[in-house]
């Protein structure tokens, strides 16, 4: 069965940190599998008409998760997605719940500290504006972890694994479910 015919498949929710490559991954993934790709963090963006850094400055980190809670829930009801969600949606016991109870996959993607850093470096997000930007990532992937241990149903380290590799097990899983 070819990566193009599973149409209809159930939507697979990235999670990790920010900079484990949620987004280039699940862009790769949604070419390969023939699905929409929605990047939650640009999805918020464009439907709110602001930048994060924005929201995150009038409304804070919670305004922010609400936006994200509510499209957690709308394209957790969709199928034929690849989303790209942001670091700390595991952080929200409600999005916990979508993620677990939904019929979705939920694909941990994870990276050491260094790497996460490296990526992050030149961004703007608003977690990382701090003195120590390396430290405030280790702490957050060790506070984060065991959320995103949680809710996934694979792990794929993308330091260890390409694409192609990390692709061809999601259409496994797909193709054992079509069956």
């Amino acid at each position: 069965m070819s990566a193009k015919s599973i149409k209809g498949h159930k939507s697979i929710f990235l999670v990790g940190m920010m900079g484990v490559g949620k987004s280039s991954f699940g862009k790769y993934l949604s070419r390969e599998l023939g699905s929409q790709f929605v990047d939650l963090d640009e999805e918020i963006e464009r439907r709110s008409g602001v930048s994060i850094p924005e929201i995150f400055e009038k409304e804070g980190e919670a305004g922010f998760r609400r936006r994200e809670t509510q499209l957690l829930k709308e394209f957790s009801q969709s199928e034929n997605l690849v989303v790209a969600t942001g670091g700390g949606v595991v952080t929200i016991q409600e999005n916990r719940q979508i993620l677990k109870n939904n019929a979705t996959h939920v694909i941990h993607l994870l990276a050491s500290p260094k790497v996460c850093f490296f990526r992050t470096r030149n961004s703007n997000r608003p977690l990382l504006q701090t003195e120590d930007p390396f430290k405030t990532i280790e702490e957050l992937i060790e506070k984060r972890t065991p959320l995103y241990e949680e809710v996934k149903k694979m792990t794929f380290d993308t330091e260890k694994m390409t694409f192609s590799q990390m692709s061809n097990a999601v259409l496994e899983v797909l193709n054992k479910e079509e069956r």
